[in-house]
């Protein structure tokens, strides 16, 4: 079999730390041509990884470049742009989270891949974990009956990020060649903070899991003297009548491994994950419980270190290499992208209306 021929656009932070490695170690992936609007930036990457085709314009590469798929890991404002553009060009696409800004855009960008007979992944490594696809199983399985209430909550140590200095972050993340540097404290290249750089992670594993897409959104945000929004509180109903209340915070200290933490209330029982530490539990109707063991905490116990299972940052890349030769479906449909797009959207138009309910539907007038 051939090797599946990728390129990648922007090759900043993420792409160094999580797709390049990828990419490197697959047996079946090629990388063809990089690109990025940073000369500088394209220079380094190319350099560390031995790719000779570099472009600054990914028009460019588009026009001169040929090969099957494409990881696009731009500033949030241009995903659209130039995922619209690779759709057209009949690629297929790994597009980094948040998908896009706006419900319109998130919709377009499903429909042309679905005209165009390609697949569009989304960047939530989160997807792939073997704990995350064990609670999907076992609510999608139905054996616990209809999802009634959720409860989501998402806190990181990412006020340097939200206020745009990454030096904080220099030892915890160990930046392969470069940090993001200022950008996801500017709304101009990210859009939102915590919402479009954490919520849309814990947003993905709901509807992910659940299956259920929201309908009417309220919420409040808290700017604490930045740009962007660094404490959110989120409330929405979903499309079966279940409640969904959404919170996340920015405000961790770096010595917290942070919470990703998601309730489901049904109606013969309800599960509970830990998807930083990896415990769960899952109790049933008749009284019985299953207690899932932390990976977390038994790894630490014998010294080593967050196994990859829980958060497996390579698998996206590898999805869609795997996509390409016919090795595997889409472990991150865009679907779940675009329902996490309709609730950022109608939470941010919410937050900006003082928390007046905002439809989904209203969304597309």
């Amino acid at each position: 079999m051939s090797k599946a021929r990728i390129a990648v656009i922007g090759t900043g932070w993420w792409s160094s730390a999580a797709h390049f490695p990828a990419l490197q170690r697959h047996p079946d992936a090629e990388v063809v041509a990089i690109c990025d609007q940073r000369e500088a930036a394209v220079a380094q990457t190319a350099e560390a990884f031995g790719i000779d085709r570099t472009y600054t314009d990914y028009r460019e590469l588009l026009a001169n470049e040929t090969f099957d798929g494409v990881i696009i890991a731009v500033w949030h404002v241009a995903h659209y742009e130039v995922t619209r553009a690779c759709l057209e060009h009949d690629l297929h696409v790994m597009l980094e989270k948040p998908m896009v800004l706006n419900a319109k855009h998130a919709k377009e960008l499903v429909d042309l891949a679905a005209q165009r007979k390609r697949e569009l992944i989304i960047g939530y490594p989160y997807h792939f974990a073997p704990r995350v696809l064990q609670a999907r199983e076992v609510i999608q399985s139905g054996e616990l009956g209809d999802v009634r209430y959720i409860n989501c909550f998402f806190g990181s140590a990412a006020m340097g990020h939200l206020s745009g200095d990454d030096k904080p972050y220099g030892d915890m993340f160990e930046y392969p060649l470069m940090g993001p540097g200022d950008v996801y404290g500017d709304p101009e290249r990210s859009g939102g903070g915590q919402g479009h750089l954490q919520i849309t992670h814990a947003a993905g594993l709901m509807h992910f899991i659940t299956g259920l897409r929201p309908v009417s959104v309220t919420a409040l945000m808290n700017n604490l003297g930045t740009r962007v929004d660094v404490v959110d509180a989120i409330t929405a109903r979903m499309d079966n009548g279940a409640l969904a209340n959404i919170g996340s915070t920015g405000t961790l200290q770096l010595s917290d491994s942070g919470v990703l933490e998601l309730h489901v209330a049904c109606e013969h029982g309800r599960i509970y994950f830990d998807f930083v530490t990896g415990a769960g539990c899952v109790h049933h109707a008749d009284g019985t419980e299953e207690v899932i063991e932390s990976e977390f905490i038994r790894d630490l116990t014998e010294g080593c270190d967050q196994p990859e299972s829980l958060y497996p940052l390579h698998d996206t890349s590898t999805n869609l290499v795997d996509v390409i030769n016919g090795k595997a479906e889409n472990g991150s449909p865009s679907s779940f992208g675009w329902w996490t797009v309709e609730l950022l959207d109608a939470a941010y138009r919410s937050a900006g209306d003082d928390g007046r309910v905002v439809t989904v539907a209203s969304l597309y007038d």
